[in-house]
């Protein structure tokens, strides 16, 4: 796959990204190394690695599943500028 000037321009107005012409024209040969260095990466023989999602084994610590309610309600709603009936009370913003 190769890259051109048109392609430059188009990726930049979908990213949003002001370059000049001068810029682009840079852009065009960078742009084809990049890509040239993962087609290389494609030729890579991976038969028998097994796929990592890091460097260093990382294992979760995770605690048990234990529902609670915290049991804080009252603590919370003294920070509420309005609670009623244990809830925040909030202003009718659908008529």
């Amino acid at each position: 796959m190769s890259i051109d000037l048109q392609t430059v321009k188009k990726i930049a107005s979908l990213s949003r990204i002001s370059v000049t012409d001068a810029e682009a024209e840079a852009m065009v040969p960078e742009l084809n190394n990049i890509l040239g260095w993962v087609e290389q990466l494609g030729e890579v023989d991976v038969t028998g690695v097994q796929p990592m999602t890091a460097v260093i084994p990382n294992h979760q610590r995770l605690r048990d599943d234990v529902i609670n309610d915290g049991d804080v309600r009252d603590k919370v709603l003294a920070n509420a500028p309005q609670a009623e009936h244990g809830f925040f009370a909030v202003p009718k913003v659908i008529e």
